[in-house]
């Protein structure tokens, strides 16, 4: 991989540091934690920042811990943390659902779900079941420290409300009471390959949903208007019926060389189903184990 472009490498040895950094340079810098988006959109001119400022190993930006009934990750946390971490298949296990159909194992062992967030790629995996779990992102800047919704921070396709000189610290996820999850993911094939599109969907008490999809919009999408629809109705053919003629309304897929707009919203139909089934399943206590491969 060559980069053609010459940047400043500098790897801080605190936050405090790090801010410092980020503050001086503004938006000629870049943040680098795991790469995997970072190092190969600089190897093809999509970004070209001046400063790299290498976030690898600072302290306290690491860990997933339960706090207070949410989970709190650091932005350091790779998706092969959210495999592996104990806490997270006790108690919210659809986000490790997710994780482990992220690309492949040297990438889940690099990528952390803080950048996946900040790449802001509309196929981003990570954003459909934390947008579902109204999962917020914890950022410090030149101004402090402020909390920033999940609803609020995808602004277009590799945009976020991430302002110049700040840095993602870390996300934390509101864990559901009981609850049912599913995330299903759409790809041309298994292995190393981005989502074509990707539904995730939250089962509650009362026949509550929470619903999110990705890579069917310029930015990941919440679909209040089809959970609005089954609030509180049973999970029969007919009220399936009327989800499915509201995915439409909810996406704005495009066409392209991996999968035309057409295909796209059918099989979000397919997906939003079989999301739906499996995770009021799981709200009973039954239905397929998480992890296993619905499409």
């Amino acid at each position: 991989m060559t980069l053609t472009r010459s940047f400043t490498y500098v790897k801080p040895g605190s936050l405090d540091e790090a801010l410092a950094l980020l503050a001086e340079h503004g938006r000629a810098a870049a943040a680098l934690a795991g790469g995997t988006d970072l190092v190969p959109w600089m190897r093809d001119d999509l970004v070209a920042p001046d400063v790299v400022v290498d976030i690898k190993g600072l302290p306290g930006l690491g860990g997933i811990t339960l706090v207070d009934g949410a989970l709190r990750l650091g932005a350091l946390a790779t998706f092969s943390d959210v495999l592996g971490s104990p806490v997270v298949s006790a108690t919210f296990p659809v986000l490790a659902e997710m994780a482990g159909v992220v690309a492949s194992v040297g990438i889940r062992n690099r990528a952390t779900v803080a950048g996946n967030l900040c790449s802001a790629v509309p196929s981003n995996d990570a954003g459909p079941v934390l947008l579902a779990a109204e999962a917020s992102l914890q950022v410090a800047g030149p101004d402090g420290e402020r909390i920033i919704p999940l609803s609020d921070w995808f602004l277009a396709p590799r945009r976020t409300a991430l302002a110049g000189g700040e840095l993602v610290t870390g996300v934390t996820v509101p864990v559901p009471g009981r609850h049912g999850g599913c995330y299903l993911k759409l790809g041309r094939y298994r292995g190393e390959d981005l989502a074509q599109a990707s539904v995730a969907v939250l089962a509650l008490p009362g026949s509550r949903y929470h619903i999110a999809f990705g890579a069917v919009a310029p930015a990941t999408v919440r679909a209040t208007a089809i959970e609005e629809c089954l609030g509180g109705r049973p999970l029969d053919e007919a009220t399936l019926a009327a989800a499915d003629d509201l995915v439409p309304e909810v996406i704005s897929p495009i066409g392209d060389l991996r999968s035309s707009a057409e295909y796209r919203t059918h099989m979000c139909r397919v997906m939003l189903r079989r999301a739906l089934r499996a995770a009021a399943q799981r709200l009973g206590g039954d239905g397929p184990p998480y992890g296993e491969r619905l499409l």
